[in-house]
């Protein structure tokens, strides 16, 4: 059974950081693309960072460039989000996605709440 079990979310001061984790377990991440999806109450799911299977190529949303940085541990199948200059409208539930390739998403993770105050 695939799992992708998202950690490290919580509250924070605007300005401040987290480092999200998502851990797989049942499925080799090895070959997969792997992302960040946040949604917001009241809004639609968005990408916020994808990372390809060997970690060289990464994408950002406009409105992360800059902050967030993805990265990944193949041999702990673990992908991280380091987010940095945190704003309130980072407020959301967060989640991990794997798949194909930036465009096809194929499991994800249950999500992990990341609130921003002012």
């Amino acid at each position: 059974q695939v799992q992708l079990v998202e950690s490290g979310g919580g509250s924070v001061q605007a300005g401040g950081s987290l480092r999200l984790a998502c851990a797989a377990s049942g499925y080799s991440v090895v070959n997969s693309a792997m992302g960040w999806f946040r949604q917001a109450p009241g809004k639609e799911r968005e990408g916020v960072a994808f990372i390809s299977s060997g970690g060289a190529m990464t994408r950002y949303a406009d409105s992360v460039k800059g902050r967030f940085t993805i990265s990944r541990d193949n041999a702990k199948a673990t992908v991280f989000l380091q987010m940095d200059s945190l704003k309130p409208e980072d407020t959301a539930m967060y989640y991990c996605a794997a798949g194909r390739s930036f465009y096809q998403w194929d499991y994800w993770g249950q999500g992990t709440q990341v609130t921003v105050s002012s």
